[in-house]
């Protein structure tokens, strides 16, 4: 068998090329880091890819495979992070037992969508909805400081299920800032405070994560040997922030995402102007 068709055969099966990148000491130190600090912040506000995914491809990772790379690692991440809130009960676990079967619904439409459309046609109109949601929540000073959801009413149903319907459909098709887009509604359209929001977002995020990693996971576009290292430390900057975001609520959840948006939206803007 020639190298390049064994090279080939093992990029089908997503079975990493040591030549593509060195798994040196330094290159495991750089890769945690960058999972640690992108799990941190997703736990908490979501948008940890705005780390995660550019620091893959700075590692030199094949474009091809830091999609799947990172979403391995990521759902570890909001695995871990979900656990957390589950056992400190900060999430609605009636309203969510519905949700969930919207956001796994939404999930695999967009994966088959993705397939059949271009999904740069929606960065402008994504970019604009990042600005309105940074803008507003920096503003409005009390948004999320107290939860007054009023219970699993029909209208509240309703609203929860367009919710995990249109961001599972969202995170399959495209996917930046899908956290802070749940955050954000469950605040001002369910009025949930920030953690129950936060905890809601990464339970429901975890599921689309799944959704999308499974297919992945069958077209091979997995690179393990980099995924396994990333989603250990990650999987300690999940717990590490979702136990601060628990703590310090609003505080702490509210500023980080404000911040997150805006750096997604100049990321994107960039992205835009380069292609």
């Amino acid at each position: 068998m020639t190298k390049d068709k064994s090279d080939d055969i093992m990029k089908k099966r997503g079975i990493f090329n040591v030549e593509v990148v060195t798994l040196s000491i330094e290159y495991i130190i750089a890769l945690c880091g960058i999972g640690f600090a992108a799990a941190f912040i997703d736990s908490i506000a979501g948008g940890g890819g705005i780390i995660s995914l550019p620091g893959l491809l700075v590692l030199r990772v094949p474009p091809a495979f830091a999609l799947g790379t990172n979403k391995f690692a990521a759902s570890c991440a909001s695995f871990t992070s979900s656990l957390t809130f589950i056992k400190y009960r900060v999430y609605d676990g009636d309203l969510l037992k519905y949700l969930i079967f919207g956001t796994l619904l939404g999930a695999i439409l967009g994966v088959k969508t993705v397939l059949l459309l271009d999904s740069s046609q929606l960065r402008i109109i994504i970019i604009a909805l990042m600005v309105f949601v940074a803008v507003y929540t920096l503003f409005m000073k009390n948004i999320g400081s107290e939860n007054k959801f009023e219970g699993v009413t029909k209208k509240n149903l309703a609203i929860g299920l367009i919710i995990s319907l249109l961001l599972g459909f969202y995170d399959g098709f495209f996917g930046p800032g899908v956290g802070s887009f749940y955050i954000f509604l469950f605040i001002t359209l369910l009025k949930y405070d920030f953690k129950i929001s936060a905890g809601n977002a990464k339970i429901l995020n975890f599921v689309s994560n799944i959704t999308s990693l499974v297919m992945f996971a069958l077209n091979g576009k997995i690179l393990y040997s980099i995924a396994i290292p990333m989603a250990l430390a990650m999987i300690l900057g999940a717990r590490l922030g979702t136990k601060l975001a628990i703590k310090n609520g609003a505080r702490l959840i509210k500023p980080i995402l404000v911040s997150v948006t805006f750096l997604y939206a100049v990321k994107m803007i960039f992205d835009v102007i380069k292609h």
